[in-house]
């Protein structure tokens, strides 16, 4: 945007006022343009994407079975100390079970 002053807008209004309303229009267009953003382009899905919460073939985890009055306290205590680990799992069913080739 170039800089203008009352004088510049005085002369284009003698001259030709045709060229004043050009020049507003191009004004008013440009600040439009600043202030509204550019539409979100969505991107096209992957070739072979089906649409679906889980991959086919798979399923979600089993919900955690039920544990007995201050398991979670105590999960949560051994968690605040360090002392579970993938070596020493609490048997909550969250937590995954440990194979031979974690250790």
């Amino acid at each position: 945007m170039t800089d203008f002053d009352q004088d510049d807008i005085a002369a284009m209004r003698r001259e030709n006022p045709d060229d004043l309303r050009r020049f507003m229009r191009d004004q008013l267009r440009a600040g439009q343009a600043r202030r509204t953003a550019p539409p979100v382009v969505k991107h096209p899905p992957p070739p072979g994407h089906r649409p679906g919460a889980w991959p086919t073939g798979t399923r979600p985890p089993d919900p955690l079975k039920p544990q007995p009055p201050g398991a979670w306290a105590e999960a949560l205590d051994r968690y605040r100390a360090g002392a579970g680990s993938k070596n020493d799992p609490c048997h909550c069913g969250g937590c995954p079970p440990t194979t031979k080739e974690d250790q």
